[in-house]
């Protein structure tokens, strides 16, 4: 239990005194240390400032350059992106729903016209911005509609969005493509892959069905069952339904 002392109170035995003193030692030693430490914190501080000063400048440098280039280099460029790609865009969507000249309209898109980037140049130019990205995908399909399957492989396995429909769109018609180039095997892997990127009632069931049909065509009849039994349970409203019940029914007449 402490004892409360009064103003003025001393120690009036010789064991009293000596705890007082050890007491005021201790406490002394643990102010000392800490003193020593600060001494040589400061010692080292002063010794390695110069150190210590590079490392913060280089942080800042780094951060204040990061900013810079977000504000003079990168959205600069993101606006430039977005205005050049306009009109490749409107080739490309002219060429997705006409009904001649379809090629002409898809090469105008991918190589540019009249002084204007096509998609080709916008997807190496401005790429990592989102108009770079937006044309990637488009050269992609531009391709693919012209048969050239192999190009639309290189241009959509590049691509990247975080984008519900078109990233699992871009996996499918690489799976398209593989197909085109009789490589089921890769064709029905981009095909599922297609499926797992997104779950909704368009790009779903097109691709599940698509995976269902090929990994037949591979023997592979556990997965194409597994494929079309989604469509029908998941999905009772949509246009795969009907393929997908008779495929199963299909693979049922085929373990009888």
């Amino acid at each position: 239990m402490a004892t409360y002392k009064k103003r003025g109170y001393k120690p009036k035995t010789n064991v009293e005194k000596e705890v007082e003193l050890e007491a005021g030692s201790t406490t002394a030693e643990v102010f000392s240390s800490l003193d020593q430490g600060a001494s040589k914190t400061e010692a080292w501080v002063e010794k390695n400032q110069k150190s210590i000063f590079m490392v913060v400048a280089v942080i800042a440098i780094g951060v204040l350059g990061y900013i810079a280039y977000q504000k003079f280099v990168f959205e600069p460029k993101q606006i430039e992106a977005a205005n050049e790609v306009y009109q490749a865009s409107s080739y490309f969507e002219q060429a997705l729903t006409a009904d001649v000249q379809k090629d002409s309209l898809y090469l105008m898109a991918l190589n540019g016209n009249a002084g204007r980037y096509g998609l080709l140049d916008i997807a190496d130019k401005f790429d990592g911005t989102p108009a770079g990205d937006l044309a990637r995908y488009q050269a992609g399909i531009a391709y693919f509609n012209l048969s050239q399957y192999d190009k639309a492989i290189e241009y959509l396995d590049g691509f990247s969005s975080g984008d519900a429909m078109m990233t699992p769109v871009a996996k499918g018609v690489i799976g398209d493509s593989f197909a085109q180039l009789e490589q089921f095997d890769e064709a029905l892997n981009y095909y599922l892959q297609a499926v797992d990127l997104s779950n909704n009632a368009l790009t779903t069931p097109r691709y599940l069905l698509k995976a269902g049909t090929t990994a037949l065509r591979l023997g592979q009849n556990a997965v194409a069952l597994k494929a079309f039994s989604r469509i029908v349970e998941e999905f009772e409203d949509a246009t795969e339904v009907t393929q997908a019940k008779a495929y199963k029914a299909q693979i049922g007449r085929a373990h009888v």
